[in-house]
């Protein structure tokens, strides 16, 4: 018996070679919006539907510690987000040790809805999941 159930998929980050080709994939050819610019980053926050596609250079900081560029031998998708709740981050992070994986606490991402809290973990394979808390008031 899981402690929270899955709400959604918040978004999927995805590391591109080309940014200006790859946002005319997106926006042109699949009708996403841009949503926000992380120039810090180097990535671009699309909307898609209920959800966000990030695009992040593969250049950038971001997507330099994703190793080369994508293809066989380096790695395309950063990670994946789950949207959850209840988000409490003692319990998750207790029930996340209790089945032997590592997390760290928690920290403020933007994701689909907003600035909230976010867990990171790997799944078996190494894969990054980022559990997702509900977004947060932003502050100016």
């Amino acid at each position: 018996m899981s402690i929270f159930k899955v709400q959604h998929i918040d978004h999927v980050v995805l590391r591109v070679k080309d940014m200006e080709r790859s946002l005319e994939f997106y926006i042109e050819v699949l009708g996403c919006l841009v949503k926000k610019r992380n120039d810090q980053y180097a990535m671009i926050h699309l909307a898609a539907g209920s959800s966000m596609i990030d695009l992040v250079d593969i250049d950038g900081p971001l997507g330099a510690m994703g190793g080369g560029a994508p293809g066989k031998e380096g790695r395309n998708v950063d990670h994946f987000c789950l949207r959850v709740e209840p988000f409490d981050e003692t319990t998750i992070l207790t029930h996340l040790q209790n089945h032997g994986i590592a997390a760290e606490k928690a920290v403020t991402r933007y994701g689909a809805e907003g600035v909230g809290p976010s867990i990171y973990c790997f799944d078996p394979d190494g894969n990054q999941v980022e559990l997702k808390g509900p977004a947060q008031a932003e502050t100016m």
